[in-house]
């Protein structure tokens, strides 16, 4: 979309972006003017739509998804593109990346293909391909596609707007005599809005101690699981068989379980219960390094523990699987539901209380967001959860400050300064990438 001049801010953004987009001479040499033009667009404003694919976002339509990123003030880049040989399907992300130079999310209407990806320090990677399986539909429209996305993405995402974007027009050419009128305004309902907010404050603390209350009954259950696990642990440190190595890892699966039980003991709100489950984690990847160590195997990658029931321990893959009602998406399992699953059967789901009777963790309510936040993740938990009553209440813009999203510059121009080989897109046949560009779904792996 075309905008007005630029603010100051705007233009010094841009002269910045202009030098750091010289460091990637190769990709901007090759790609099409089309592409450049979208990137161009793309600096100035989050919606770009090709003249020749104006009839799959109308203006107006476009400006209403505009608007709606812009209220979010996340680093949001859509694009409605026409499925021609100006804009290559195998590297067309790559480049839009590499010309727009900004750090962020990426979503990418081609003809009447879909496909999304995103900076890693802004969404992880299986956030994004679960996002993008779950909007994606035979024959859905480009408006209703992209706005599906953006609606599910924006809550998610972590930083904010460029500022090459602050010449967008918006409210700020309100008139000061407005401005004058709503500050009296303001005034005048001062007072109503003091009693309101100590009447806010009460209920909240009272919904904090009902949540953590619940929180408690289940993360008592974690660390006693974890305790057992370490009494039936056959590891003396004292053995001649065991090594220095062997000796760490057990000091930090017993560090992590006192850790564990010090910061529940500690807890006053939801949110501490992030810790206690980060430390159990901790805990039990120590314990998987451990016996490793002890079998002369391979030492396993840190992976998060399995979706159904972190008690299984840490995931060894990811299958693909759907809630009821649901989408598919992909999640970690351990190799127990790994077998259940390929056999037929139901994983051994995390069961807890509700006032319906015991019902998977995922369809349980908000109070268990933070005890998953732990386990999982700020950015890799929304995605896993898309559809579930725990993901529709995670998906708010609050999520981010309570889950990690905190202390992050997104939206900064990176220019070309990421590993641009590692991502190509798949739009072929009209299917959808997932997010996975042959990297993960990961533009820069380390901004």
């Amino acid at each position: 979309m075309r905008r007005n001049p630029l603010s100051l801010l705007a233009v010094l953004a841009g002269l910045l972006l202009s030098a750091l987009l010289a460091l990637a001479p190769a990709a901007h040499a090759q790609a099409s003017e089309g592409v450049r033009e979208a990137a161009q667009a793309l600096r100035q404003g989050p919606v770009y739509v090709h003249p020749a694919a104006a009839g799959e976002l109308p203006e107006r339509e476009a400006q209403a998804l505009e608007r709606k990123i812009l209220d979010a003030d996340k680093p949001l880049m859509v694009a409605v593109l026409p499925d021609t040989e100006e804009f290559p399907e195998e590297t067309l992300l790559r480049e839009l990346r590499t010309l727009t130079g900004v750090t962020g999310v990426y979503a990418v209407r081609l003809g009447d293909a879909f496909d999304a990806g995103a900076d890693r320090a802004v969404m992880a990677p299986q956030a994004v391909g679960n996002l993008v399986s779950a909007v994606r539909g035979p024959d859905v429209d480009a408006a209703t596609e992209l706005n599906a996305f953006a609606d599910q993405a924006l809550p998610q995402m972590r930083g904010s707007a460029p500022s090459s974007w602050a010449g967008v027009p918006d409210a700020s050419g309100t008139p000061v005599g407005g401005l004058i009128t709503i500050g009296v305004l303001l005034a005048v309902v001062a007072g109503a809005v003091s009693l309101t907010t100590v009447r806010g404050r009460n209920r909240k603390r009272a919904e904090e101690r009902e949540s953590l209350e619940k929180l408690r009954v289940v993360v008592d259950e974690d660390i006693t699981a974890y305790g057992e696990e370490l009494d039936r642990l056959d590891f003396h440190p004292g053995d001649p068989s065991a090594d220095d190595a062997q000796r760490r890892d057990y000091e930090g699966a017993l560090d992590a379980y006192d850790k564990a039980k010090q910061l529940m003991a500690g807890a006053r709100h939801p949110h501490d219960v992030r810790g206690v489950t980060e430390a159990l984690a901790d805990g039990r990847h120590a314990l998987a390094v451990l016996a490793a160590r002890r079998e002369g195997r391979p030492l396993p990658e840190r992976r998060a523990p399995c979706f159904f029931d972190p008690r299984h321990g840490p995931s060894v893959t990811d299958l693909a699987w759907t809630p009821p009602g649901g989408t598919p998406r992909d999640v970690p399992v351990c190799a127990a539901d790994e077998s259940r699953i390929k056999a037929g059967q139901d994983p051994a789901a995390r069961q807890v209380a509700t006032e319906s009777g015991p019902r998977p963790y995922w369809e349980a309510g908000p109070a268990y967001g933070p005890w998953a936040g732990g386990y999982y993740g700020g950015a890799l938990l929304p995605g896993l959860l898309v559809g579930t009553m725990l993901g529709t209440t995670l998906a708010t813009p609050a999520y981010a400050g309570e889950y990690g999203g905190e202390g992050f510059a997104g939206g900064d121009f990176s220019g070309g300064d990421f590993n641009a080989s590692d991502f190509g897109g798949d739009f072929g046949g009209g299917g959808w990438g997932g997010g996975d560009f042959g990297g993960g779904g990961d533009f820069g792996g380390g901004f």
